[in-house]
């Protein structure tokens, strides 16, 4: 559908508008500059009058009848002397113009005392790394003019640096990562810790640009954000390098926010994810924020490896196909996952040969969402079993094509347990609590444009995707609705977002398959054509035994496999 043109009124308007306050701005100017003497010698007469009130306020009753002769005796003076009432109005006028003067003090055009200091203390801090000494005129040197260094300066109400403008001699190597790293670690320490600095780098014009960076909103709760089928939105950010913004609530309020979107499907370049953090940091949080967009246009399956029920309510929820916490469910959910990657693989390539779209149950979107899974690396070797994340290697390397997406998060000191393709494959990072400047890079394979803090709240961290900006992120709050510590008000908002529960009908069983011939299905076994992953109760209590087929009606949903006509 071709676009219609806006209005002129809507489409111009702006500017007409912008160019009519400019005008009446001037000539508010032009006025103020030719009447300063009337409205001075106005504002004189209004304290004169103002000073006359409050003397015969303050005069005794008995002596008023005495100032009121002495007035008029002034006034028949005045009236009888020649030029009297022009010398006394000159003299009134004069003395108006004296009292109306603008008494504010003149603002400083320079830094106070402390302001003075402060920044000739970062000029002498500076000196040992933009010196040389075969410098025939440095700009950097012990006791030297630290003005010419720093052009243009900004505090705010504390007296710490705001804002700051810094020139640099042009043999400083700004071009390299350590150099750069060693100047804005000892900015942001003299400039006061605690807060997140921002550097804007300009290499032609040898200068650098510090700013301070506002905190970002942590009071966003989980809620409907407006994208498309998808879009995922991994948290908030600064509106430095972002171009979009969401209307979003807040509390009674709409406001809107620049997100960090991550984008998934067929055309994506970062189809999986991998989020690390410390114990504590939010990498659940972003589990279940991402699972609660996920359920809306696709299928859930979710791995558990902390073992403390932190997605308990997911379970049985329309599109949660299952929520693992044991070995044996967890291994039988992956082989499922790979199995039905490799399914939808060979589906849609059959279509594609035959001239026809895909299959509807290969659009579907599938998520596999992983909470720690190197804690079953250990139990996987004490029960002689496969590491579970070898089972991930299919959907992650051909995920794309099948619409199917790995989200993994763990813990940052157990990065090295991650299996090969788990590193290979996950694009998008998201780093995600406190975390030094050389965890940053490692994780997310380019340094931070900001000073990273020691103290940030649950949620707070970076995000990069493939090969883009290290953005600042804060993840919508999305806590556990059961947990007794968390905010009524957050617990609605979760609960809200559930889709609602799965309630198999009485008698319902799993259909047969047909057993013609086609591309490969899993193995039966005797009583069942079709096998079923095993649930985590019936891994604890037999964790060797294989995989028990039932007919009893499921908790949840399993997919079935079906074959191609």
């Amino acid at each position: 559908m071709a676009r219609r043109p806006l209005p002129r009124i809507l489409s111009n308007g702006s500017a007409q508008l912008a160019r009519s306050r400019e005008l009446a701005r001037t000539a508010a100017d032009s006025a103020t500059d030719v009447l300063h003497p009337l409205i001075t010698i106005t504002r004189g007469l209004r304290r004169l009058a103002a000073a006359g009130r409050r003397r015969w306020a303050e005069t005794p009753k008995e002596r008023r009848g005495a100032l009121l002769f002495l007035a008029a005796s002034v006034v028949l003076v005045v009236a009888l002397v020649p030029y009297g009432p022009l010398l006394a109005a000159i003299t009134l006028m004069a003395a108006a113009a004296w009292q109306g003067r603008d008494r504010s003090p003149a603002a400083s055009d320079g830094p106070d005392e402390s302001q003075t200091q402060r920044l000739k203390s970062l000029y002498e801090a500076l000196v040992p790394y933009f010196s040389a000494a075969e410098d025939p005129e440095p700009l950097y040197s012990h006791g030297g003019a630290w003005d010419k260094a720093f052009p243009t300066y900004a505090f705010d109400g504390g007296g710490r640096i705001s804002q700051l403008v810094v020139r640099y001699p042009a043999y400083f190597t700004d071009g390299e990562a350590e150099a750069r790293a060693r100047i804005e670690h000892l900015l942001a320490a003299k400039s006061g810790r605690g807060r997140e600095y921002h550097f804007t780098w300009d290499e032609e014009g040898n200068q650098l640009t510090v700013g301070v960076l506002l905190p970002l909103p942590v009071d966003i709760a989980a809620q409907r954000f407006v994208t498309t089928p998808g879009e995922t939105v991994l948290g908030f950010t600064d509106p430095t390098r972002v171009q979009r913004t969401l209307p979003l609530t807040h509390g009674e309020k709409q406001r809107d926010v620049p997100p960090v979107v991550w984008r998934t499907g067929l055309r994506s370049t970062e189809p999986h994810l991998l989020a690390l953090g410390q114990p504590g940091s939010g990498t659940s949080t972003l589990l279940r924020s991402i699972a609660l967009q996920a359920l809306l246009h696709g299928d859930v399956v979710i791995v558990d490896g902390g073992g403390t029920g932190e997605y308990a309510c997911l379970t049985g929820r329309d599109g949660v196909l299952a929520v693992e916490a044991g070995l044996a469910g967890v291994t039988a959910s992956l082989e499922w996952a790979a199995t039905e990657t490799e399914r939808r693989l060979i589906a849609a390539n059959r279509a594609h040969q035959a001239g026809h779209p895909p299959p509807d149950d290969t659009k579907r979107p599938l998520w596999i969402l992983l909470d720690r899974p190197t804690a079953f690396t250990h139990l996987a070797a004490t029960d002689g079993r496969k590491d579970p994340q070898h089972l991930l290697q299919v959907p992650l390397r051909h995920g794309r094509p099948a619409n199917v997406t790995v989200v993994v998060a763990d813990q940052l000191d157990s990065m090295d347990a991650l299996s090969e393709p788990v590193r290979q494959h996950t694009r998008a990072r998201v780093v995600l609590g406190p975390a030094t400047a050389a965890q940053l890079e490692s994780v997310l394979g380019a340094p931070p444009h900001t000073t990273p803090i020691d103290e940030v709240p649950p949620g707070r961290g970076y995000a990069r995707l493939g090969s883009g900006p290290v953005h600042r992120l804060q993840v919508p709050a999305t806590p556990n609705p059961y947990d007794d510590a968390t905010p009524d008000a957050l617990c609605e908002a979760v609960l809200d977002l559930l889709p609602p529960r799965t309630t198999p009908a009485d008698g319902e069983t799993i259909p047969e398959q047909d057993q013609s011939e086609g591309e490969p299905e899993p193995v039966p076994t005797e009583e069942e054509p079709e096998s079923v992953p095993v649930t985590a109760e019936a891994s604890e209590s037999k964790p060797d035994a294989p995989p028990v087929l039932t007919k009893e009606p499921l908790p949840n949903p399993v997919p079935v496999l079906t074959k191609e006509k």
